[in-house]
C-alpha cells in the first residue's frame, strides 16, 4: 500500500522547489528533449509521407497513427513499468524511439515501413511517459512536489502544442524532411543519456516474488482507481472537439489562418495559465479541495457556441475552459494515493495511454456530430453532454467520502 498522505506544507512548495532536485532537473529536461524529438518526427514524418506520395490521407495518417497504437501500448505493455528498474524502461525506450527515427531517416524506406515505423514508436509511447511518471513519485515522493513536478511536464507538454509544430515547420525550411529526423535521433539519444547519468538505479517495484498478478487486473480490480481514471478520461475526450473542429469553425466565422492559429492556441493557453496559477498560488488542500468543482464546470463553456460568438468571445470560452483543467493538480495527489507502489508503473502507463485513446476517439467522433448537426451544435452539444458526466463522477467521488475514515484518508477523496 502506498504510503499515508503527508501533512499539507504551511504555505505552497512552489515549482522552484522541484526544480531544486537534481533528479527531476534530469528527468525534466529528458522531457523537453524527448518532445522535440517526438514534434519534428511527426511534422517530418508527415511532409516526408505527403512529399512521397502526393496523398492528403497518408499524410494524415502518420498523426492519426500517433493515437491509435496508444491502447495496444498501454494495454499489453503497462506492466513492464513495474517488472523491470524504471531507469532501464527509460533509457530503453528513448534509444527505440532513436533506432526507429534512424530506419525513417534511411534511404530507400518505403511508405508501409514509414506507417509501420510510426506505430512502433507510438505503441512505446505510453510505457515511457508511464514509467516517467512513476518515476517522479520516487524522486519527489508522493506529495506536493510529486503533483507539481507532474504538473509542469504536463506544461511542458501544452506548450510543445504552442510552438513545436511551428518550430518543426520553421526547421524543415533550412534542412529535408530525412535529416530533421536525424536531428530526432539525436534529441533521442541527448533524453536517454541525460535519464541514464542523472537518475539513480532504484529496483523493479514488482517482481514475480511480490504475488502481484501480472496485467492490468490488480489494478482495474480496485473500484477506487476505476473511478479516478475515468475522472481523468472523460473531460479529456470531451474537451478536445473544438480543437478538432477548428478549422471548419474558423472558416465557418470568415476567419483567415491567423483565427485559425488563436483558436488552436487558446485552449493550451488556457491550460497552461490554471496549472501554473494553482500550482504557485494555491495551497495543496485548496487544490485538492476545488478539484471536483472545477471538474464539474470546465466543459461548460462550450456551451457559449450555441449563442453564435464570434472569434474574441470564443477565444475567452476555450481560454477558460482550459483554465478550469487545473483540476487535474488535484486527481494527480489522490491517484498517487490509490495505487500501491508495486503497481505504480503500470497504473501511469494505463492513465497515458487512456488519455491519449480517449482524445482521439473523441476528435473522430467530433468530425461525425458535427458532420450530422453542424460544428456550433457539436462544441456546444460536447459541452452539454460532457459536463453531466463529469458532474456525475463529481458526485460519485464525492459519495466515496462517507466510507471509514482511514480508506479516505488513502484515496484523499
Amino acid at each position: 500500500m502506498s504510503a499515508p498522505p503527508q501533512a499539507a506544507p504551511a504555505r505552497p512548495a512552489g515549482y522552484g522547489r522541484v526544480l531544486a532536485v537534481p533528479e527531476f532537473r534530469a528527468v525534466f529536461a529528458a522531457h523537453v528533449l524527448s518532445m522535440l524529438g517526438v514534434i519534428v518526427s511527426e511534422v517530418a514524418l508527415s511532409v516526408l509521407v505527403y512529399d512521397r506520395t502526393g496523398s492528403p490521407l497518408l499524410s494524415a495518417l502518420t498523426f492519426a497513427l500517433g493515437f491509435l497504437p496508444y491502447a495496444l501500448g498501454g494495454t499489453l505493455l503497462a506492466p513492464v513499468a513495474d517488472r523491470f528498474p524504471a531507469r532501464r524502461v527509460l533509457v530503453t525506450c528513448d534509444l527505440v524511439c532513436a533506432a526507429g527515427a534512424a530506419a525513417m531517416a534511411a534511404p530507400g524506406t518505403g511508405i508501409g515501413a514509414l506507417l509501420a515505423l510510426r506505430c512502433c514508436l507510438a505503441v512505446v509511447s505510453p510505457v515511457f511517459a508511464g514509467t516517467r511518471m512513476a518515476t517522479l513519485a520516487d524522486v519527489l515522493g508522493d506529495g506536493d512536489l510529486f503533483v507539481l513536478g507532474r504538473s509542469l511536464l504536463r506544461i511542458v507538454a501544452q506548450s510543445a502544442l504552442l510552438v513545436g509544430y511551428g518550430l518543426g515547420g520553421l526547421l524543415l525550411t533550412a534542412v529535408s524532411p530525412r535529416h530533421a529526423l536525424l536531428i530526432t535521433v539525436g534529441t533521442f539519444l541527448a533524453s536517454a543519456a541525460l535519464l541514464r547519468l542523472g537518475t539513480r538505479r532504484r529496483p523493479a517495484r514488482a517482481h514475480d516474488r511480490t504475488g502481484t498478478p501480472p496485467g492490468l487486473r490488480p489494478l482495474l480490480t480496485r473500484p477506487r482507481v476505476r473511478l479516478l481514471l475515468l475522472l481523468f478520461w472523460v473531460p479529456a475526450a470531451f474537451s478536445v472537439v473544438p480543437e478538432a473542429l477548428a478549422a471548419p469553425y474558423a472558416d465557418a466565422l470568415g476567419s483567415d489562418s491567423a483565427g485559425l492559429g488563436l483558436l488552436m492556441c487558446a485552449l493550451p493557453v488556457g491550460t497552461v495559465a490554471g496549472e501554473l496559477f494553482a500550482g504557485a498560488r494555491l495551497r495543496p488542500a485548496t487544490r485538492e479541495r476545488v478539484a471536483l468543482p472545477l471538474l464539474s464546470l470546465s466543459l461548460l463553456p462550450y456551451l457559449g457556441w450555441a449563442l453564435h460568438p464570434g472569434l474574441a468571445v470564443s477565444l475567452l470560452l476555450l481560454l477558460v475552459s482550459g483554465a478550469g483543467s487545473a483540476y487535474t493538480l488535484g486527481l494527480d495527489q489522490w491517484f498517487v494515493r490509490a495505487v500501491p507502489e508495486e503497481l505504480r508503473g503500470r497504473a501511469m502507463t494505463l492513465l497515458s495511454a487512456g488519455l491519449m485513446t480517449v482524445q482521439g476517439v473523441g476528435m473522430a467522433l467530433a468530425g461525425v456530430a458535427a458532420q450530422a448537426v453542424g460544428v456550433r451544435t457539436a462544441v456546444a452539444g460536447a459541452g452539454a453532454l460532457g459536463t453531466l458526466c463529469c458532474c456525475g463522477l463529481a458526485l460519485a467521488a464525492r459519495g466515496t467520502g462517507r466510507r471509514p475514515k482511514r480508506e479516505t484518508e488513502l484515496t484523499g477523496i
